[in-house]
């Protein structure tokens, strides 16, 4: 039993601590206090306006006088002719970005801009601010210009945004003509090269004025030759010279037989087996006309062709459904084909040949043969211009995981027999260089999809760098391809990663995904053979590089580089 005292001890600790809890209990059935920003805001800090369609989207913010003006282009697109018209603004989708608990009455859906609205914002605290909300119709105050061209001399101006300048490059004295510009969207031009004849040879300044009357910059057109950068090409320079549809654009009827291009003098190339060969221009893509080959024309007979440095132009057949495997050479494209190399074997072959070097001087030609899965390829020595033998090496590799069957190209960087060489293959589907002393290879990018077909490799020195170009193909609707890239292989160090999942170091430029493929015409035929080309070319005066690719059954594209410091 406890005592009286303790009793009572145990009778006063549970009143203090019952007087303790009962307004803990009242605290905390309170309603907490409203939380209130410590100054009043509007709350409102833009309205977005579109046309009824959902087409635009033009954004006004609010001033000191509580005035929202959105501005709406006086032509949309504003590269169009499209006028805006007091009927457009009529009905325009409104939408306002509010602060967190703050409302807009009366509800925004759409409103008549082509008079003023009133709206009313009521903020966190409760207060009310009327706003007004009006449209105004402006005249764009761009004033660029984003394109200069002297194409009777095939100059492409360098723009310099930065200081303005457009520079000409060019050693030779430039006749004067009319130029081929862009500028920006209903911009003026003075004076207008496009329609005065203007002497180049000096400096001439370009007075471009915006739209809106206001704006204006003027532009000094350079002849000069500009530094080079101290290595490679300059960042950003990538143009597009052109994109032909072969089909649609060049007249070529014949679906899955091309698969070549060859570069002689200012002639792209382009073969179509069975017949004559088309020559286009290599800095417009303009059809040209036609090269006679004779009697070296058929199915398997022109099966491919391609191109040595000084512009001499090889052909192959498929060897043995065409019999033994020949060569023939043009040295420009009004020549006519002369028989370099004729070889009786049963090899598979033909269906790409390489050349390092040239006819004229010294050469490596390279064939991949196509028995089985294989890694061996034929080579043929020029030196001095003479043919070694008719009869090549044949050369087998070693380092592939697969090897490769139907599609395999092989480049070597230099007509030295020890130099290193690319090969693009299917389906082993890695990119490899290989060391050319002991044909094994040294490195290589990772596989790639097994849908995707690799089949073209090409490569050149610019600028104290080393660059290749490589290519694959969705042949039918397998996904996601036809692609080019072009790599920067002066160090092998960067020559590892993947192309596809864009891990590749070495990559310093790629192509717009399937843009160019068979996939980017329709009706779709598909590239049933998986086939495609790719070349590289450098300016004589070692100021650009140039990069042409080609998807069969797609377009024949050219793309320009350059190395200006400027």
């Amino acid at each position: 039993m406890m005592s009286g005292n303790k009793i009572n001890r145990r009778k006063d600790w549970l009143r203090g601590t019952l007087l303790f809890l009962i307004p803990l209990l009242f605290i905390g059935c309170q309603s907490p206090d409203e939380l209130l920003p410590s100054v009043a805001r509007s709350g409102i800090n833009s309205i977005t306006a579109s046309f009824e369609d959902g087409t635009g989207e033009f954004v006004g913010v609010p001033n000191e006088n509580k005035e929202i003006e959105i501005e709406i282009p006086f032509y949309y697109p504003i590269e169009s002719q499209n006028e805006v018209t007091a009927e457009m603004l009529s009905k325009m989708r409104v939408r306002a970005n509010l602060d967190d608990n703050v409302t807009v009455t009366p509800k925004l859906l759409y409103l008549d801009l082509t008079k003023e609205n009133t709206i009313q914002i009521v903020d966190q605290r409760k207060q009310k601010h009327d706003f007004i909300v009006r449209a105004v119709i402006a005249k764009n105050n761009l004033c660029e210009i984003e394109e200069f061209e002297l194409p009777e001399s095939g100059l492409t101006g360098v723009i310099n945004d930065k200081n303005k300048t457009i520079s000409l490059v060019s050693f030779e004295d430039i006749p004067a003509q009319l130029a081929k510009i862009r500028i920006s969207p209903h911009a003026t031009i003075e004076p207008d090269p496009t329609k005065v004849k203007l002497d180049y040879n000096q400096e001439v300044e370009l007075k471009v004025t915006a739209h809106n009357g206001v704006n204006s910059q003027t532009y000094k057109v350079i002849k000069n030759v500009p530094p080079k950068l101290d290595y490679g090409i300059r960042k950003g320079s990538a143009k597009l010279l052109f994109a032909k549809q072969l089909k649609q654009d060049l007249g070529i009827g014949v679906d899955n037989l091309t698969g070549g291009i060859a570069l002689s003098g200012e002639n792209l190339v382009i073969n179509t087996r069975g017949e004559n060969s088309i020559y286009i221009d290599a800095k417009t893509g303009a059809k040209k006309g036609e090269v006679n080959l004779g009697a070296v024309k058929g199915n398997l007979i022109n099966f491919y062709n391609t191109s040595d440095a000084a512009g001499n132009i090889l052909i192959s057949n498929l060897s043995p459904g065409a019999g033994s495997f020949k060569i023939w050479t043009l040295k420009s494209v009004a020549d006519t084909p002369k028989l370099l190399i004729d070889w009786n074997t049963d090899l598979a072959l033909g269906r790409k040949i390489s050349i390092a070097g040239s006819l004229d001087g010294n050469a490596i030609i390279t064939a991949p043969t196509y028995t089985g899965t294989t890694q061996k390829f034929a080579r043929w020595i020029v030196t001095n211009g003479q043919l070694k033998s008719n009869e090549p090496e044949l050369i087998t590799m070693s380092g592939l995981a697969k090897g490769w069957t139907t599609n395999a190209d092989i480049v070597y960087t230099s007509a030295d027999v020890t130099s290193d060489y690319f090969v693009a293959s299917y389906s082993d589907n890695t990119f490899a260089w290989v060391d050319g002393r002991t044909n094994k290879v040294k490195a290589s990018l990772d596989e790639i999809d097994r849908n995707y077909i690799q089949n073209a490799v090409d490569f050149i020195e610019f600028n104290k760098a080393k660059f290749t170009a490589v290519n694959h193909v969705n042949s039918f609707n397998w996904g996601q391809a036809d692609q080019v890239w072009l790599l920067d292989v002066t160090e092998q160090g960067l020559f590892s990663g993947s192309l596809t999942a864009k891990t590749a170091k070495a990559v310093v430029w790629e192509c717009e995904k399937d843009k160019y493929g068979a996939k980017a015409i329709q009706p779709i035929i598909p590239n049933g053979n998986g086939t495609g080309d790719v070349l590289l070319s450098v300016s004589e005066d070692g100021y650009f590089l140039y990069v042409y690719f080609l998807f069969t059954n797609g377009y024949v594209v050219g793309y320009q580089f350059d190395c200006m410091d400027v």
